[in-house]
């Protein structure tokens, strides 16, 4: 994957709807060319697929924080309650049943730092948390790695 690619895929992320030919005029490709790079990523796994987002299910702006959040619940919190908790929560994206010293990995998709700041608090307020570790991504890989 080149830096033409992850144009592609940026574009696709803002609009998947966009035309062949709209993408080849912004990356500098004829439409032959750009509809032969998305298949290539299609095929490749690289896209998955492509879907309507609603309302609350919208994607963050670019700019936005994209977290991990361990967390480890009260001793009087159970499992069942704490999912059901954060069910409603909009920002949680992911949420995994963990061994170790945490119970939960949560990923959050957050605009900024005063949400995330916000989500820590809401956590410990009304979802049983008594203790959390963040860690912010820095950036998304630009090449899958492996078998292919």
């Amino acid at each position: 994957m080149d830096a033409v690619d992850e144009h592609i895929l940026g574009i696709l992320q803002d609009n998947a709807r966009c035309s062949f030919s709209e993408i080849g005029r912004q990356v500098g490709l004829s439409t032959n060319a750009a509809a032969a790079r998305v298949r290539r990523l299609e095929h490749d796994g690289v896209i998955l697929g492509y879907t309507v987002v609603t309302g609350h299910d919208a994607p963050i702006p670019r700019g936005g924080l994209e977290v991990f959040i361990d967390v480890r619940l009260d001793a009087g919190t159970d499992y069942e309650t704490f999912v059901a908790a954060i069910a409603p929560i909009e920002q949680i994206i992911d949420a995994v049943h963990m061994t170790g010293p945490y119970d939960y990995l949560l990923r959050a998709r957050l605009p900024d730092t005063a949400a995330l700041d916000s989500l820590l608090r809401r956590l410990k307020k009304n979802c049983g948390v008594v203790q959390t570790q963040t860690r912010v991504a820095l950036r998304q890989p630009t090449a899958r790695r492996g078998g292919r």
